[in-house]
């Protein structure tokens, strides 16, 4: 485990570096306009002078090299024109803490919700359960999540006279924002366990257990679900962790100061400095819950072993 550890942190790491540097490379071709507050009133003086502070004017391998180096002391370096200035990490070590707060909140609904749906629909499968969750499901798939978004937006704020936008001092506002978030996980979590329990349910150890006299809720429960769990538990926590770190357009929607409204605003100000942080930030996330998923499925089921070339995924 030890060695398969080090093997996957290594592909990771690199895999990361890879994403920086095409980041960091593409921002550079970008206007440098995001790289100055009030640009239309400064000189052509002023613009070199600013250029040639930042270090802009150098060799791009240099640039590099500098922003990994900074970035092992875990500096982003500073916002030019969202706020003006202020160190990276600064502004986001207070937008953190409340995605993490609606993304905690959202994923403890859609598990609570998502997975009993999915046994539910497998256990009656193409029954009244099976159609209502298959239905829900295919709504969820086939309609742009901007359209329900709005929806809940709307009718939630009409029907049950809630507020329509994020006051931190009010918990009631909190209320349509976390379910927004949450749908898109329930449908997926049903979605797949139920598939996953449908497959498990037809393989010939459940005929053995049934015919050695098995109770049908022993067989889903003991057999079925456990081994169905498995190959979603890979999946978990890359979704638990993306939405924790922020849902980009729900934010915005409710305006509320967390990381997905962060990156909205800082791509609306062309603060090129501030998208290079935010999108590097995202792909760790998303690579850091890839290899979680990984361990997860291999910690849960013995039968996996990762340090056989069969078994890494």
């Amino acid at each position: 485990m030890i060695k398969y550890l080090g093997k996957r942190l290594a592909r990771s790491l690199v895999t990361l570096c890879i994403i920086i540097v095409i980041v960091f490379s593409l921002l550079r071709m970008m206007p440098i306009e995001g790289y100055f507050q009030n640009f239309d009133k400064l000189t052509e003086a002023q613009i070199q002078a600013g250029i040639e502070n930042m270090g802009l004017d150098k060799p791009l391998y240099e640039q590099l090299f500098v922003f990994f180096k900074n970035l092992l002391k875990g500096d982003f370096g500073i916002s030019r024109t969202y706020r003006a200035n202020v160190p990276i990490v600064t502004i986001i070590k207070d937008k953190i803490p409340v995605s993490m707060k609606f993304g905690i909140m959202s994923i403890g609904i859609s598990m609570l919700l998502g997975l009993p749906l999915g046994i539910l629909m497998a256990r009656s499968k193409h029954g009244f359960f099976d159609k209502l969750g298959t239905g829900f499901i295919v709504f969820v798939e086939a309609v742009p999540a901007a359209v329900y978004f709005l929806f809940i937006q709307v009718f939630g704020t009409e029907w049950f006279h809630l507020k329509m936008l994020y006051d931190a001092g009010d918990k009631r506002t909190w209320i349509l924002p976390v379910i927004s978030m949450a749908i898109g996980n329930i449908a997926y979590y049903a979605m797949w366990l139920r598939r996953y329990m449908v497959d498990e349910s037809n393989k010939d150890y459940v005929k053995l257990a049934k015919a050695k006299g098995l109770t049908p809720n022993g067989i889903m429960v003991h057999h079925v679900f456990r081994n169905a769990f498995v190959p979603m538990v890979q999946y978990i926590p890359n979704s638990i962790l993306n939405t924790m770190i922020g849902s980009i357009y729900i934010e915005s929607l409710y305006s509320i100061p967390g990381m997905g409204g962060l990156l909205v605003n800082v791509v609306q100000k062309q603060d090129n400095a501030m998208v290079q942080a935010l999108v590097i930030i995202f792909a760790s996330v998303g690579i850091l819950g890839l290899m979680i998923g990984d361990i997860l499925m291999c910690l849960i089921d013995p039968r996996i072993s990762l340090m056989k070339k069969g078994g890494a995924r």
